[in-house]
């Protein structure tokens, strides 16, 4: 039986494609804990649902940044197998910026599904940050990047085509703060990050540029994080409303609201089932199914449905679950 990853192909083939919840720490404690949940949940799920990213450049204390490095790259060779482990190392104009790389990537380079670097202004930081990685001899390493001023989102697109970006994210607080007083701080809030149009326009160009290169856009925090509805409101809007197909947690609590809210609902898996089932016996023809024509482009779509419900651990008919051993 053909796999549908062989059959639906298009504008979006090489498209990247990364677990919808991406979970940042800093604190060694918090760390260590956050790789345990991740290796809990791999276990529940049968799936790596959410990557953990270890922070250097919020955790590390002003003058300890080498010591932060070296916690940081011990955690990652020392986490699971299975595990999914990222590195934020500081701004490429940030002192500790060539320091932070060489010694991570050098040693760690091997373990990391990538480094994000913050702050990223333009497509020269971009390339910077990629020279660091070549010097530290991990080339390979993909980069994901932070886009926090209204400079860098004027120029999302070209930074969302450099071939090493694999991801972008929108940096509220300093996008706001960037504006001098023009945003009011509600921009900053649940309800206001959604309906401010210069926050708005931010989000949807950083979408946008990202699903135009077949990159994945990430959405920001949710500051509120003990208001549990609160946060799966704002991870439902960025994903039905902004297009984002990840979502950054910044507390435990907040990995199962955004796995919930940015999981198919089980109507919707079960349609994407029954249809790619059907377009699996028809050799991917034309099919009819509820009165309504099929065919790849709408198969394409289902697969990716049916993709996105795997990767939040959702319970998948047995004929499907199939095409993911």
């Amino acid at each position: 039986m053909a796999h549908p990853r062989d059959v639906l192909l298009g504008a979006q083939a090489g498209a990247v494609h990364l677990p919808v919840c991406d979970h940042y720490s800093g604190v060694e404690a918090r760390m260590r804990k956050s790789l345990q949940l991740q290796a809990e949940m791999t276990q529940e799920f049968g799936a790596c649902v959410f990557d953990v990213t270890l922070d250097c450049e919020d955790g590390a204390p002003v003058g300890g940044e080498a010591e932060h490095a070296v916690l940081v790259t011990e955690l990652a060779l020392a986490a699971a197998p299975q595990a999914r482990v990222g590195v934020r190392v500081h701004p490429v104009d940030h002192p500790a910026f060539e320091a932070d790389v060489s010694y991570i990537a050098s040693r760690a380079g091997q373990r990391l599904t990538h480094i994000m670097v913050p702050k990223v202004e333009c497509v020269n930081d971009v390339q910077r940050a990629e020279q660091a990685l070549i010097q530290a001899g991990a080339g390979h390493l993909p980069l994901q990047v932070l886009i926090e001023s209204p400079a860098a989102v004027h120029r999302a697109f070209d930074i969302a085509a450099h071939p090493r970006v694999q991801s972008m994210s929108f940096g509220l607080m300093d996008f706001v703060s960037a504006h001098g007083g023009a945003i009011p701080s509600e921009g900053l809030g649940v309800q206001g990050q959604f309906t401010h149009p210069l926050v708005v326009r931010a989000k949807l160009e950083i979408a946008s540029a990202c699903h135009a290169h077949g990159k994945v856009p990430s959405h920001c925090v949710v500051t509120e994080f003990s208001n549990t509805e609160a946060m799966t409101q704002a991870a439902r809007r960025a994903a039905r409303e902004f297009g984002f197909t990840r979502m950054w947690s910044i507390n435990p609590a907040q990995i199962r609201p955004i796995l919930e809210a940015l999981a198919p609902q089980a109507h919707e898996i079960e349609l994407a089932s029954d249809i790619l089932l059907a377009a699996v016996k028809a050799d991917w023809a034309p099919i009819s199914h509820a009165g309504q024509l099929h065919d790849r482009a709408s198969y394409r779509f289902f697969w990716q449905v049916l993709q996105r419900a795997f990767d939040t651990g959702r319970v998948l008919p047995a004929e499907v679950r199939e095409f993911f051993r």
